[in-house]
């Protein structure tokens, strides 16, 4: 790497890539439940992003390809701690960029309807009782803002396999937060035809 490339790829790396870990750190949490393990596996995804940084096509979408590795990082983390022999080619990842239609489409915004500026512990736990394939989906969706083709992008998993998931766990969490949700003032305005289950 020349000096003009290190100079411009450490400008793309701080202007880029740095703002987003916020959100990775807490993206990180949800995925280890442990502080120190996901400050590890940030400072892991940071390392990998810089190593590959010449991968990364400037002004795509920074975030999805941050997270992509991040998933990575923590799949192999996992699959090392049990022994297992499998790993994630990290090529999977440095060619991940986002030539699609970027917009946010249409989504339920757990952030407006659910958090509402009150994401309290019962919620917080409530997401982190999820099986990780839950969790991951509604933290991408409805926290992070992420759409359906991005996701699959991040998970390697078909969009249906995204809205799969995403119908699960949203329906998890309602059953989880309804004792909540009453708690804190909310009633199910709903005919009571639609609370019949099959």
């Amino acid at each position: 790497m020349t000096e003009q490339e290190r100079i411009k790829y450490d400008r793309v790396f701080e202007k880029e890539l740095l703002p987003h870990i916020n959100a990775l750190a807490t993206f990180a949490f949800h995925l280890t439940l442990n502080e120190d393990d996901a400050d590890d596996l940030v400072q892991e995804t940071y390392l990998k992003a810089y190593r590959f940084i010449d991968k990364y096509d400037e002004g795509t979408n920074a975030k999805a390809w941050l997270f992509k590795i991040l998933k990575n990082a923590y799949i192999n983390e996992y699959r090392r701690k049990s022994k297992a022999p499998a790993h994630v080619d990290y090529e999977d990842i440095i060619g991940y960029q986002d030539n699609e239609d970027s917009a946010i489409g249409e989504f339920t915004d757990l952030r407006s309807e659910l958090f509402n500026e009150m994401m309290g512990d019962e919620v917080t736990n409530a997401i982190n009782s999820l099986p990780v394939d839950f969790r991951t989906v509604i933290l991408l969706c409805d926290v992070e803002g992420f759409t359906y083709e991005e996701i699959a992008k991040i998970l390697d998993v078909p969009i249906g396999t995204v809205r799969s998931r995403l119908f699960r766990a949203r329906n998890d969490l309602k059953e989880k937060l309804k004792k909540y949700a009453v708690s804190m003032g909310f009633t199910d305005k709903r005919s009571p035809r639609s609370h019949k289950t099959e």
